[in-house]
C-alpha cells in the first residue's frame, strides 16, 4: 500500500507540473520594448552634408599697408579704397589680389611692429601709406623718416616693389613742419628709387567727397583714391593677358 501511495503521488505531481508547463508556454513572449516606449524613441537626425572646401587663392598679393585711410574708417564694407582697387584690377583682367592691411589710427611705429607679418605675405607688390597720424601728432619728422627706412628696407628684402604714398598736413599745423613733412616723402622716394604718388587730399576736398570729420574719405572718395593709385600701379604690373 505504501507503494501504491506513493506511485499516486508521484502522478498527482507530474500532471500538475505538466498543466503549469503548459500554461507558461502558452504565454505571449513581451516584447523588448513596449509600443508606448517605442514611440518615444528619437528619430536619427541625418548628418549634414560636407561643405566642399573653398578652392584657394593663388593670385600674386598686392598689400595695402597703413592707417584708417587705408582701413576704410567711416565707409561701409566693400566700400574702402582696396575694395574699389580690387574691382578695378578685376575689370582689366589683372591677375592679383589686395590683402588689405590697414590698421585705423596705426603709426610708422606701429607700422614698424607688423612689418614682418606684410613680408610673410610674400606680396608682389606694397601700397606704403603711413605718417599721416604721425604728423597729426606732431611726432618730429626725424622719428617718423627713421621708422619709414626700417619698413622700406625690411619689405625691400621681400624684393617687393613697393608703391609711396606722399602725404601731408592741414595748413593749420604751420609751414615750416608741413614743408619738412612732406620733403620727407620725396627724400625717401628719390633715395631707394620708389614709385610715388601724391594721396589726393586736395582732389577730395574741392569734390566734397571727406566724410564730416575732414580727414576720411567717402564711398566715391575711396574710389577716386583708388583710380589715383591705378595709374601708379599699373605699370608695376604685367600686362594682363
Amino acid at each position: 500500500m505504501r507503494f501504491d501511495f506513493i506511485l499516486r503521488q508521484l502522478s498527482t505531481l507530474t500532471l500538475a507540473g505538466a498543466l503549469l508547463f503548459g500554461t507558461g508556454c502558452a504565454r505571449e513572449p513581451k516584447p523588448d520594448v513596449q509600443p508606448a516606449e517605442q514611440a518615444q524613441q528619437p528619430t536619427p537626425t541625418p548628418a549634414a552634408p560636407k561643405k566642399s572646401p573653398q578652392p584657394a587663392d593663388n593670385r600674386r598679393v598686392i598689400v595695402t599697408f597703413g592707417d584708417s585711410l587705408t582701413a576704410g574708417f567711416g565707409a561701409d564694407p566693400g566700400e574702402s579704397y582696396p575694395d574699389y582697387l580690387q574691382r578695378d584690377l578685376d575689370r582689366l583682367g589683372y591677375g592679383f589680389r589686395i590683402v588689405n592691411q590697414g590698421v585705423s589710427g596705426d603709426t610708422t611705429s606701429g607700422g614698424l611692429s607688423r612689418v614682418n607679418s606684410v613680408a610673410a605675405l610674400k606680396p608682389s607688390v606694397v601700397i606704403l601709406e603711413l605718417g599721416g597720424n604721425d604728423g597729426l601728432r606732431g611726432i618730429p619728422v626725424a622719428n617718423i623718416r627713421d621708422n619709414l627706412i626700417k619698413i622700406i628696407e625690411e619689405l625691400r628684402r621681400t624684393q617687393s616693389h613697393i608703391l609711396l604714398a606722399e602725404m601731408t598736413l592741414p595748413p593749420n599745423y604751420g609751414q615750416d613742419y608741413i614743408q619738412e613733412f612732406e620733403g620727407l616723402y620725396r627724400e625717401l622716394a628719390s633715395k631707394y628709387n620708389l614709385p610715388a604718388f601724391t594721396f589726393p587730399f586736395r582732389e577730395l576736398y574741392e569734390k566734397g567727397l571727406m566724410q564730416p570729420d575732414g580727414i576720411h574719405a567717402t564711398a566715391e572718395g575711396n574710389q577716386l583714391v583708388a583710380q589715383t593709385i591705378m595709374k601708379s600701379l599699373t605699370p608695376l604690373l604685367p600686362r594682363p593677358r
